[in-house]
């Protein structure tokens, strides 16, 4: 047994060192972007890397472990020559996605995924797109990395695979090697934490080339190949000239922003509300008793009364609010980081006019790709769970919405003015476990959510009650906004508009007017834009328009599994793609808003693809 934990231990560290080579090769083919940064920037690589180079390696051991449980009880070489031959194949297989990532990473700006598939496909075309001498260079790097290993594995580990007689306690050590191949799921899923591993999470630094460095370009790719999405757009209803043309006749502007600020340049706090609906808030015709709170505070700002989600969850609520970019059926950009740093960020607009930007979350920024699209986005400071004591870990998904907002108080007796805080609750997320004594009695889901929206509510509340007396309050605009709604019962539709309307609410000093409600049909996508009209300025959001103008289309699109629901004032079309027919048709015209929504849904998703 010795013998063999002594193999199995000298292999994983041999593959270590494979993948912290293959870094090295990266950074040394990458010198002139590389000495841009410090040492330790590109030292920390190496340590944040680790991460998924650890996974990667806990992938090849799946089989090597597998083939120890019966190796346990057979004599013979057997195992030996299998493991020889299975580690020269996973070599060549690794060089030939390490070597051509160091030149493809020149032209894309991003690590090797299954891109590169696509462009197999039409060898003769890819090929012109390189020369002679970069074909061979590849080819002779493949080769010398190959043979460099394959010399390493030859010298030092062959040798330890030999030698594996049958175990005399083999009833012992095949139910021991049956434990140690489930155990692999811990450093595959990079721990024992709520969320896998992803690519983003060994983002940490402000630059994306440092970032894409820490990356292990095998796992990056095999990822890719496991999760790669369509690459052909399954939503082609027409022409998509046509489809363009509609898209920018619904983003069209003739009008002039009511102006609701009193400066051009105030602070902004925008609090993105787990899972809050309109149908917990009283003033927007909801529950009065869930949210007391939001209900006396929409007395002292704006309401937005009919405005949605861009789709059903956090991970395509944040690009939507921070980039005006819209949720894609059975898809989220925020997990292809690729992607999301083509985004255009309104974190790196305010930046660039001198705002000190933040985002604030107390949970794990690691899960759905969370981390690298902060980072992606511009945020200079990023405060998550890791930034508590232990001790304030009191939920399943982090720290309480209590204890982030008195952090977030804290932290504002030194905020550096102007400032963008982008702030993320999470305590009314399932399981609903939240410390308070319930409000509501019962037992049932929909009651432990509405303690849960009750708690936030409160929390929030409190907080925005101490902000009205700090000095920083006068010039600040805050900005609630829910992330989405949920399904309150079985009876409702996963389509259903009742599950996507939200309440957005604007309070604070910086606002010149109070207790004023917009009717416009909008939705999350037409945040940054309205945002930037408000302090004077211009973006470009293709899909994202000014909710405070009069020369605006009144609409809102969302969408869910493989459908959409595109809302106007006068109509309501709801289309499911998989029967391929609308699910919902009501109103005056819903056949001329179910033409303007697919046509929105193919622009959105060649545009998806594109990136």
């Amino acid at each position: 047994m010795k013998k063999r934990l002594t193999a199995l231990f000298s292999y994983a560290l041999f593959w270590l060192v494979f993948f912290m080579t293959a870094r090295l090769i990266f950074i040394f083919t990458h010198y002139q972007e590389a000495s841009q940064f410090g040492i330790d920037s590109i030292a920390a690589t190496f340590l944040h890397g680790l991460k998924l180079d650890i996974s990667t390696t806990g992938y090849i051991f799946l089989v090597p472990v597998l083939f120890m449980i019966p190796g346990a009880y057979f004599n013979g070489s057997w195992y030996r020559v299998f493991m020889k031959w299975y580690t020269y194949v996973l070599i060549l297989i690794s060089a030939c996605i390490i070597v051509p990532d160091t030149l493809l990473y020149k032209y894309w700006g991003f690590r090797m995924d299954y891109t590169v598939m696509l462009y197999l496909k039409t060898p003769k075309e890819a090929a012109a797109s390189v020369t002679l001498m970069q074909i061979s260079a590849v080819v002779a790097g493949i080769l010398l990395l190959s043979a460099l290993f394959i010399f390493l594995y030859r010298k030092y580990i062959f040798r330890l695979f030999g030698g594996f007689n049958r175990e005399k306690l083999w009833y012992l050590a095949i139910p021991f090697f049956m434990l140690l191949l489930g155990s692999l799921l811990i450093p595959i899923r990079g721990g024992t934490g709520l969320a896998p591993i992803n690519a983003g999470t060994v983002y940490f630094s402000e630059d994306l080339f440092v970032n894409h460095t820490a990356v292990n370009v095998v796992w990056n790719f095999g990822s890719s190949v496991i999760n790669r999405k369509p690459t052909k757009n399954p939503y082609e209803f027409g022409d998509l000239a046509a489809a363009k043309e509609s898209v920018r006749s619904l983003a069209s502007d003739t009008g002039k922003p009511v102006k609701l600020l009193n400066n051009d340049r105030p602070n902004i706090m925008i609090i993105v509300m787990e899972s809050f609906g309109s149908s917990l808030i009283g003033p927007l015709g909801g529950d009065s008793l869930t949210s007391p709170n939001l209900n006396r505070l929409i007395k002292e700002g704006v309401v937005f009364t009919h405005f949605y989600s861009s789709g059903n969850r956090t991970d395509k609520a944040m690009p939507a609010i921070l980039d005006g970019y819209p949720a894609q059926p059975a898809n989220s950009i925020m997990k292809s980081p690729e992607k999301t740093q083509s985004l255009p960020s309104l974190v790196k607009k305010m930046s660039g006019l001198g705002y000190n930007c933040s985002f604030w979350y107390g949970g794990e920024i690691n899960f759905a790709n969370f981390n690298s699209f902060v980072i992606n986005n511009g945020f200079a400071r990023i405060i998550t769970m890791k930034n508590f004591d232990p001790k304030f870990y009191n939920s399943k998904w982090g720290v309480h919405d209590h204890i982030l907002l008195g952090a977030l108080r804290d932290s504002m007796n030194i905020a550096v003015q102007p400032f963008l805080k982008v702030v993320l609750t999470l305590s009314s997320h399932e399981p609903f476990e939240v410390p308070m004594e319930p409000v509501f009695k019962g037992n049932d889901d929909l009651t432990k959510f509405r303690n849960s929206i009750y708690y936030t509510d409160k929390s929030l509340g409190e907080f925005l009650d101490w902000a009205k007396g700090t000095d920083w309050w006068k010039n600040t605009l805050i900005v609630l906004v829910a992330d989405h709604c949920r399904r309150n019962s079985n009876a409702e539709l996963v389509y259903s508009e009742d599950i996507f309307k939200i309440p957005m609410i604007w309070l604070g000093g910086a606002l010149a007017e109070h207790g004023v409600q917009i009717t416009k049909t909008g939705d999350q996508v037409d945040i940054p834009l309205t945002l930037l009209h408000q302090m004077g300025l211009d973006g470009n959001y293709p899909f994202s328009k000014d909710l405070l103008s009069d020369g605006t289309k009144s609409f809102a699109f969302y969408t869910f599994n493989e459908g959409f629901g595109f809302i106007t004032d006068s109509s309501k079309y709801i289309y499911d793609h998989k029967p391929g027919k609308p699910v919902v048709e009501d109103g005056k015209d819903p056949e001329s808003a179910g033409m303007l929504g697919k046509a929105y849904l193919q622009v959105l998703y060649d545009d998806f693809l594109k990136r």
